[in-house]
């Protein structure tokens, strides 16, 4: 049934403006915006869409993951843009990288408090 759709995500904010700016500037994504809604593009073509919620809850989960290839030099830049990194637990270094069993990860938020992450390729 749903075999040839080009199914996409989407999550919620409480201020489209700010997460606007976030997305844009902060983490250097094209950003589209329709409708009072958010597109952002990445690779693939299919947009994910970002829409406005009076009553957001943020996701306790991570919402977004992007693959990177050198996490360390990632996070230092998203650091120096201002992002904080989540610390979860004491497996993580300096940075805010989980270094214990599986992929190297660094989690943080944004402005409406999603959880958002890098992750090595």
């Amino acid at each position: 049934m749903f075999k040839d759709t080009k199914a996409f995500s989407g999550f919620s904010v409480d201020d489209i403006a700010t997460a606007k700016e976030f997305y844009g500037s902060t983490l250097g994504l094209t950003v589209g915006e329709e409708n009072g809604m958010l597109q952002l593009q990445i690779s693939g073509g299919i947009p994910i869409l970002v829409y406005p919620k009076q009553d957001h809850v943020p996701a306790e989960y991570t919402v977004l993951n992007f693959p990177v290839e050198d996490i360390t030099a990632t996070a230092r830049e998203l650091t120096n843009r201002g992002v904080t990194f989540e610390r979860y637990n004491d497996d993580q270094d300096e940075l805010g990288i989980y270094r214990g069993v599986g992929p190297l990860i660094a989690w943080f938020k944004d402005p409406a408090g999603n959880v958002l992450s890098i992750i090595q390729e």
